[in-house]
């Protein structure tokens, strides 16, 4: 069985650590360090044979150099001559195998233009998206336009309900918080923030998060929701579902 471990990193990164109880081998998301992957690998006594990065961003990628000088793993990535290392360029409709499993990658650019997303199908499936869709809320805009973000969210949401939703920070509760602001009606959002709470008050990780969750809180993914619209007209345009997604966005950016 595949099991999914998040290995903390810098102030709030998870570095997802993904095995199979039958194996040594172990394969890292978006390692932008190395000493907590080498020291998580050596407490559990597993090699590094593969490594998936989402985008070319330094804190998911910055681990890449010594990690693949001591192991020599395969390193599965958006096709961008920015990230250094890569074995396997890959895009929208590419697969690969990673521990016996095929992982589907979705291209969802926004937060950069190169992210992708890494899909496996099974009970249930696994969604590693990076800085693209977080529990609560989405990447920021730093390189792709409200458009391409809206449309990669879109894409991301017609995935399986029980799909679980690895991300690669800790926002939860950052993010729930707006949440509660954009969709002050909405019960769903009250009681995951009440539960979030109580997990970082024990230092307990908040992912990862389930599709069907985030599409009962998560406001970037409810922009036709008609409380989530009326609430976000005081800030801005919101005459489509797209305009609506790029007003919350910009709202967020300066909450």
């Amino acid at each position: 069985m595949l099991s999914v471990t998040p290995i903390p990193a810098f102030s709030d990164n998870y570095i997802w650590l993904l095995r199979q109880d039958t194996s040594p081998e172990a394969c890292v998301v978006d390692p932008g360090d190395a000493a907590p992957v080498i020291q998580a690998l050596e407490q559990e006594g597993l090699s590094l044979g593969t490594i998936l990065v989402t985008h070319h961003h330094h804190d998911h990628t910055g681990g890449l150099p010594e990690l693949i000088e001591r192991y020599s793993p395969e390193v599965i990535g958006p096709d961008n001559p920015a990230i250094a290392g890569l074995t396997q360029r890959v895009g929208q409709g590419d697969t690969c195998r990673v521990l016996g499993r095929r992982f589907d990658v979705h291209e969802v650019p926004g937060h950069t233009l190169d992210h992708i997303a890494f899909f496996t199908a099974g009970i249930p499936p696994l969604l590693f998206c990076g800085d693209t869709l977080f529990a609560g809320g989405c990447g920021r805009l730093f390189e792709g336009s409200p458009e391409q973000m809206y449309r990669s969210l879109q894409a991301l949401a017609a995935l399986p309900d029980d799909t679980l939703v690895f991300a690669a920070h800790e926002y939860t509760l950052a993010n729930l918080r707006f949440a509660q602001e954009a969709d002050p009606h909405n019960r769903d959002v009250a009681d995951a923030l009440a539960e979030t709470q109580r997990a970082r008050d024990h230092s307990r990780p908040t992912l990862p998060s389930q599709l069907a969750r985030e599409k009962r809180i998560n406001p970037f993914l409810r922009c036709a929701d008609p409380d989530v619209r009326a609430t976000a007209s005081q800030h801005g345009n919101t005459e489509t579902d797209q305009s609506t997604f790029a007003t919350l966005r910009a709202w967020k950016d300066g909450f």
